[in-house]
C-alpha cells in the first residue's frame, strides 16, 4: 500500500504531509505492533486510518482497542468523507489532535539562548 496509496490516501497525504495541519507531523504506512496505521501523528499518539467499503467494523473495533493499549487514539473517515468533505475531516482531525496530550516533552538540558555549535567551538586560529 505505501507505493500504491488510494485516491483517497493520495488527497488526505497531501494536506497532512510536511507538517501542513497545524504543524503537527505525520507519517505514513507506519508500523506499530502488528498495525500499519494508514497516517501516525507520533507527537499526539494519533491514527488517522481512511476506510473503503471492504473495511469490518468488528475487526477495526477490535484493531482500535489493540491500538489503544500502545496509547494511540485511532480516527477513521471513510473514503466518501475524503473525497466529497476534506476540511469537514481536515476539521475531525484536528478536534481529535488538539484533544490529545503532546507526547513530546522540552528537552531537560536546553542550550543557553545563542549557543549552539558555534558559540562552543572557536575555528578562529585553527588555519593556517
Amino acid at each position: 500500500m505505501r507505493r500504491n496509496p488510494t485516491e483517497p490516501e493520495m488527497r488526505l497525504w497531501r494536506n497532512l504531509s510536511n507538517s501542513q495541519l497545524d504543524g503537527l507531523k505525520f507519517r505514513r504506512q507506519e508500523v506499530i505492533g502488528p498495525f500499519i496505521a494508514d497516517f501516525m501523528c507520533p507527537a499526539r499518539a494519533l491514527i488517522v486510518e481512511v476506510d473503503g467499503d471492504t473495511h469490518d467494523a468488528g475487526k477495526d473495533r477490535l484493531r482500535d482497542d489493540e491500538l489503544a493499549q500502545f496509547g494511540f487514539m485511532v480516527v477513521r473517515v471513510t473514503n466518501l468523507e475524503v473525497m466529497n468533505n476534506a476540511e469537514g475531516v481536515l476539521d475531525v482531525i484536528r478536534l481529535a489532535a488538539a484533544g490529545r496530550v503532546s507526547r513530546h516533552s522540552p528537552h531537560p538540558n536546553p542550550s543557553p539562548e545563542g549557543e549552539g555549535l558555534f558559540g562552543a567551538i572557536s575555528l578562529e586560529g585553527s588555519v593556517g
